[in-house]
């Protein structure tokens, strides 16, 4: 197929799935139409590894090294306000991170490799991994369920809305940062508001503790590495003239370095433990680990810049978002890159109004994600 014909279906693909949404864990029409979708094109082997992924294999002329290309088919809960002809049809539910875009190239580059056969060598394997937006998420339960065994290397592309729609961003090393989540509940002796010397009073304590955490990053973290501590609810008292009994807070923690993740971890229980032991008080304190930070192996990163074309790359900085792509990279080295797909005006991911240029971006990604295949398995 004429590869501007192969970019134009993949654009009516993404759109399709724009208008049709579905959750973490919850992809079973998006999974089915991946699946019909990878059958009209023949020569592929299906499987679901789990109910709503799916992995296909292409076999190429002759045995070689095995290459993993990944793309999430999920959604997030937010209720879409763009305008869109083809808006999301599910009432609080949209692809606000532009999983419907990666999902429908990838259906392209699978496509394109298929009519491309005599040129693989090896095995492409293709992964439509559900659940990435919910941790443990879902390339954890691919990797558990063996959809990377005897695979070498794995790929995997973002379409990002800060970028210009076209570009390509590749990174050495460090792509994204771990990303965890933390609440705590500040515990005090509750009572009438007009006799503060009675209680022990856990909002104060809790201010306290919330202007010490982000001290974390300003005093406790080594200037040249990168942290994120930020509290992100805050709730208590049921009434005017009521101290409450305890007051709960929550928040996320973004660090690059496992190192640093420890010390940050260590630090919030420590600042907790002293202001509130100071005041008379408590506390809980519940922190749970995310995904790991991305971290790409540089050889891969060379490949896919040459694959991209020098052309259409651009500088880019590493994120401290969190990608569950990390999951396969504790099997497997591998790379994980940007594609543009912002256009004048652009809002971020997880917007209600977030939008993509489709007819810019789609093209760029498949294309990238073919030639990076083929110079991979050429290489053997």
């Amino acid at each position: 197929m004429d590869t501007s014909i192969l970019a134009a279906q993949a654009v009516v693909w993404r759109r399709h799935l724009h208008a049709n949404p579905e959750l973490s864990f919850e992809e079973h029409e998006t999974s089915r139409f991946v699946r019909e979708t990878l059958e009209s094109f023949g020569g592929l082997e299906l499987s679901q590894p789990t109910p709503t992924s799916v992995v296909a294999r292409l076999q190429g002329r002759r045995p070689g090294r095995t290459l993993a290309l990944r793309a999430d088919m999920d959604a997030l809960p937010i209720q879409e306000d763009t305008g869109l002809e083809f808006a999301s049809q599910r009432p609080g539910v949209m692809h606000a991170c532009g999983h419907d875009g990666h999902t429908a190239a990838l259906l392209a580059v699978a496509r394109a490799l298929v009519e491309r056969r005599d040129e693989v060598v090896g095995e492409v394997r293709f992964l439509f991994q559900h659940a990435e937006e919910l941790p443990p998420g879902g390339a954890a339960e691919l990797v558990a369920a063996g959809a990377l065994a005897g695979v070498d290397a794995v790929l995997g592309a973002h379409l990002i809305s800060s970028i210009e729609a076209g570009r390509v961003g590749v990174l050495d090393g460090q792509v994204t940062a771990a990303a965890d989540t933390f609440s705590a509940r500040i515990l005090g002796r509750g009572g009438h508001a007009a006799f503060p010397h009675l209680v022990v009073d856990p909002i104060p304590i809790a201010a306290q503790v919330i202007s010490s955490l982000q001290q974390i990053v300003s005093r406790n973290t080594k200037p040249l590495d990168s942290a994120v501590v930020s509290v992100t609810r805050i709730q208590g008292g049921t009434a005017d003239n009521i101290i409450p009994e305890a007051v709960e807070l929550g928040g996320t923690v973004r660090t690059f370095r496992q190192e640093v993740r420890g010390q940050t971890r260590a630090a919030m229980e420590r600042i907790l433990a002293g202001v509130a032991g100071a005041h008379g008080g408590g506390f809980e304190f519940d922190y749970e680990l995310g995904y790991d930070p991305v971290v790409n192996d540089p050889e891969l990163a060379l490949l896919v810049r040459d694959a991209a074309r020098a052309d259409r790359l651009v500088e880019v900085e590493p994120l401290m978002a969190g990608e569950d792509f990390s999951a396969y990279l504790r099997t497997t080295p591998g790379c994980f890159f940007f594609v543009g797909a912002g256009s004048e005006g652009a809002l971020p991911h997880h917007h209600p109004g977030f939008t993509i240029d489709d007819e810019t971006a789609l093209p760029v990604a498949i294309d990238t994600m073919t030639r990076a295949a083929l110079l991979y398995l050429s290489s053997t």
